[in-house]
């Protein structure tokens, strides 16, 4: 069995060889909000996602790939943020998710309200037939056909 060093060892060398296996194009469709994909690094070199964090060596050597592919173009320049943006906690917008969730909302009470709206129309016509059948009972004191 190989030890820590060893596989740190093959795993730098895996990196380099799929470095120089890639052209930008490659490097292009493998990028991702300015950053080649973690992922796919891992799975086409054939290790743990980790190693590229953990491994300093993958990642200097990475940092310094896509530092070059942003000088060539390929991916985009990185934006620095200023200090106040820094200094914000990251917030959500809850207003897409709430406002889809609300016109669903009121979608399916506009639906119920039309079917209650009909049912009460129904209840009162049937009301108005009783109604008159009550007071024909009352005024003569049998039912009329």
């Amino acid at each position: 069995m190989a030890s820590g060093q060893q596989i740190s060892e093959q795993n730098v060398k895996a990196f380099a060889v799929w470095v120089a296996s890639k052209t930008d194009d490659d490097f292009r469709a493998m990028a991702g909000r300015g950053v080649l994909s973690r992922r796919e690094i891992a799975k086409e070199c054939g290790f743990a996602k980790s190693a590229l964090d953990q491994n300093p060596r993958i990642k200097a050597a990475l940092r310094g790939l896509e530092d070059a592919l942003r000088m060539r173009g390929v991916l985009p320049p990185v934006v620095e943020k200023s200090a106040d943006e820094a200094a914000k906690p990251l917030m959500r917008e809850p207003d897409k998710l709430r406002g889809a969730m609300d016109a669903a909302r009121y979608s399916r009470l506009e639906t119920d309200n039309a079917s209650l709206k009909a049912e009460v129309a129904e209840l009162k016509r049937s009301l108005e037939k009783h109604t008159m059948l009550s007071e024909a009972l009352a005024l003569t004191g049998r039912v009329p056909r």
